[in-house]
């Protein structure tokens, strides 16, 4: 799991760097690696989160009595620490949507889940990726839907629906990271369930997205509503191919800049799958990516063990990486360094180097150390530790 939390945070370098960023890949397709991460990293982060709440909550038995008291005081205190750090990052005025302020809110939605089973987990799971989208769609209609969000996230209404990261799409990978950490992840017959399972939801998704966009020709109705914004007030579509065609494109751009969730002029909107667009296609089609990530990490985990020792450091300090690198762009920002290309891989070879000694040298991440401490404080508050007594791990 810590290679591909790893992976999920490089991801999210190549989304903040920009493709300007890769200096061993041309253009296209350096461009091509900036589109595969948009989106699916944060959503790989989510979906990880949930799978961590699993395992610390007593993987395929979960926790009752203290036990889940001083996991809920933990978790808690780890909620409030990341929501602080995402403040302290936002200061920092970067260019960047950070995650930790969601993250910590969707540990406090996760808490009054924490005894459910896998089958459970997965059937919720489910149910906020067919239901919230809609359900944020029609409440953002309804209220009169603002469009773009400056800064991270800056209310409820944020956190909930409208932000980069609502919790009525993230929920839903948050869920199902938590079922999937419920299984026994050793067993072949649950791993490839799980890459059936990705596959199948990455072909629905993605695939049921273009179908209806292109040869269905949802692009181009949704072209013809939205060509008074292109013209700049005229909204007559014209009878040229040609223009249809500029028309199309301009509305692929349109689709491929959404700020985690889709405008509300028109339903067609929620048949995208494109990256933060928060609908139910995207969803599918980020979960599926997120099981085949997971499967994939697992499987050389067991083939190549210690060679990975490097990505499996750097996962095992995500936050720490996550932190360091916003901080580390606000600085260059200030200074008069050029970003110059190779930033990206500068960026993940340090993560991977400073990582790796330090966890050789001196363990957890000082991030991860610090809120592993709190919490046990915290936890140790609420319900006394009894002798002998069993705790959540974590």
């Amino acid at each position: 799991m810590d290679a591909a939390r790893a992976l999920a945070v490089f991801g999210m370098f190549t989304v903040h760097l920009g493709a300007g960023a890769v200096g061993l890949l041309d253009g296209d397709t350096a461009e091509a690696l900036h589109q595969l991460t948009r989106g699916r990293s944060s959503a790989l982060f989510a979906f990880l989160a949930g799978l961590s709440l699993a395992l610390m909550s007593g993987r395929g038995t979960p926790p009752s009595g203290d036990r889940l008291h001083r996991l809920t005081a933990r978790l808690l205190v780890r909620a409030v620490v990341l929501a602080l750090l995402g403040g302290l990052l936002d200061l920092l005025n970067t260019p960047i949507a950070v995650i930790l302020a969601y993250y910590g809110g969707f540990f406090v939605l996760a808490l009054p889940l924490l005894r459910l089973r896998a089958a459970a987990l997965a059937a919720l799971a489910v149910g906020v990726g067919l239901v919230g989208p809609q359900l944020s769609f029609a409440v953002r209609a309804a209220m009169g839907d603002q469009g773009y969000v400056e800064g991270s996230i800056a209310s409820v209404g944020d956190f909930l629906l409208t932000g980069y990261y609502p919790a009525c799409t993230f929920m839903a990978f948050v869920l199902a990271g938590m079922a999937v950490g419920r299984l026994d992840l050793r067993a072949l017959r649950v791993r490839l369930a799980l890459a059936g399972t990705g596959l199948g939801l990455l072909l629905l998704g993605y695939g049921g997205s273009w179908l209806i966009m292109y040869p269905l020709g949802g692009i181009d109705r949704l072209a013809a509503e939205q060509v008074a914004d292109y013209y700049g007030g005229a909204a007559v579509v014209p009878d040229d191919p040609a223009m249809r065609g500029v028309l199309r494109e301009w509305m692929a751009e349109q689709l491929n800049s959404l700020h985690g969730a889709v405008p509300t002029d028109s339903p067609l909107w929620l048949a995208a799958a494109s990256p933060h667009s928060g609908t139910t296609f995207e969803i599918a089609g980020a979960v599926g990516t997120a099981l085949l990530v997971l499967t994939g990490c697992l499987v050389l985990a067991d083939l190549l063990g210690p060679v990975l020792y490097p990505l499996t450091a750097a996962g095992s300090m995500a936050l720490t990486v996550y932190v360091g690198h916003i901080a580390m762009i606000a600085w260059l920002a200030a200074s008069t360094e050029d970003a110059a290309p190779f930033r990206l891989e500068m960026f993940v070879v340090s993560a991977l180097l400073l990582a790796s000694v330090w966890r050789a040298l001196l363990g957890r991440g000082p991030l991860e150390w610090a809120l592993g401490r709190l919490g046990t404080a915290a936890g140790d508050l609420l319900v006394p530790r009894r002798p002998g007594a069993e705790d959540a791990r974590g």
